[in-house]
Parts: structure tokens; sequence; C-alpha cells
């Protein structure tokens, strides 16, 4: 067989493929792949919902379609520094496929206080539920535009996610798995260690509830990420 491959084998693939049913509903909800599950623990949507409304003037926009709202920070830090909305995460760049490491390598567990902003809202009662489950990190409301993607890079640690406000094409990608998060108070682990990416096709803006799960001896070092022994 010559190196361009066989005429026969390729018309009788693609019409197989013609033939076969398409899928159009799957989409519209949550499928659970490796690198992203959803918990047990469910919150009310609509008080999550409209604590949103009523905390959104807190929003900082980040600029290129990205919108932060911290819920938690260092002890005592009352005003974020850039640091904070940014963290270490790796990515290819180029045909290489080469790693390369940007930002700096953040300390979770430095995030352990609830910030004062948010006492007696709903969101404190998210993250009340949270911390008897889990370690939790970094915990920040993040909204993202319309037609809006993020890079395609990994993390140091897991991430939950808890979609406030979503649509149809919002979607979550980790390595080859993607899937729709709806928002309808679910809690969903994403094993952002993984290469993943976050996008919004849609026509409006997806808001989710993002916690880092610093757990001890988890999170991925420069060592281990760039296979540096030394």
């Amino acid at each position: 067989m010559s190196p361009i491959g066989s005429t026969k084998i390729d018309s009788e693939q693609m019409q197989a493929w013609l033939e076969s049913p398409y899928d159009t509903e799957s989409v519209a909800s949550f499928k659970a792949g490796p690198g992203i599950q959803k918990l047990q623990l469910k919150f009310d949507i609509d008080k999550l919902q409209q604590c949103y409304r009523d905390m959104q003037h807190q929003l900082e926009d980040l600029g290129s379609g990205f919108h932060v709202m911290a819920l938690t920070r260092r002890p005592g830090v009352e005003k974020a520094t850039p640091e904070d909305n940014c963290g270490r995460f790796w990515t290819r760049v180029d045909d290489s496929y080469t790693e390369f490491p940007r930002d700096v390598m953040v300390d979770e567990s430095a995030y352990s206080e609830f910030n004062p902003l948010f006492a007696g809202t709903y969101l404190a009662e998210v993250y009340t539920q949270l911390i008897a489950r889990f370690p939790i990190g970094r915990m920040r409301v993040l909204g993202k535009d319309p037609y809006n993607c993020n890079s395609w890079h990994r993390d140091p640690e897991p991430r939950l996610h808890i979609p406030i406000f979503t649509n149809p094409g919002s979607l979550f990608i980790v390595n080859h798995h993607c899937t729709h998060l709806p928002a309808d108070g679910s809690v969903y682990f994403t094993d952002t260690r993984g290469y993943h990416t976050a996008l919004n096709g849609g026509e409006d803006s997806r808001v989710h509830i993002v916690a880092a799960l610093p757990y001890a001896g988890q999170q991925v070092s420069d060592a281990q990420a760039l296979g540096n022994k030394d």
C-alpha cells in the first residue's frame, strides 16, 4: 500500500460514518469521564444565583473577558495582589510540544481566611460545607464573557467547579474528555493537573465558583512537571 493510503478503504469508512446516527442531545447534559466527576454534594441553585446577583458589584474585571471575585484570602491581606489572581501553570506553545512554566507558584493552603465581605451570605454557607469535606485553597467566583476561551494548560492541583450561571455552549475539557456542566447546584471535581481548558461558546456569560484543592502531597511541582529529577 502506498503512503497516501487506500482510496477504497477511505471511501468505505466515509460512507459508514455518514450513515451513523449523530448526537445533538447528550451534549446538553453532564457526562462524567476521566478527570471530571460529579460529587454527591449539591447546593440550592436559586440561592446561589440570587447571592451572586446581590454581590456581583464586587467582581473585578481582569480584562480579556475574565472577571473574578475572591472568596478566600491570605489572613489579614485585605487587598488582593496581582499574584492572588494568577498562579503557576504549564503550557505547550509550539509544535515542539515542549512544556513551559508560566506565572509564579502559589501556596494554595495559605488562602485560609474567608473574605469577610461575603460573611452571612449563601457563599459563606457554600464555603462552610466545602471546608467540612476538603482542604480548600483559593476559592473564587470566576466569570467568562461570551465567545471566550482559556489557554490550553495544566495546573499544580485539582479544582472544584460549581456553576452558578451557564449556557449550552459552555464546556469544560480535560485532556480528551469534554462535557457541559449544568448550573443546577451540583459540584464537579476537575483534575486540572491534566491539560484542560474552559470555553464559553454561548451567547451569555458563564459564572462558576472555582476552588483549589491543595491536598498534601498532591500538588505538582516544577521538577515533576518538567521532568527535572535534580
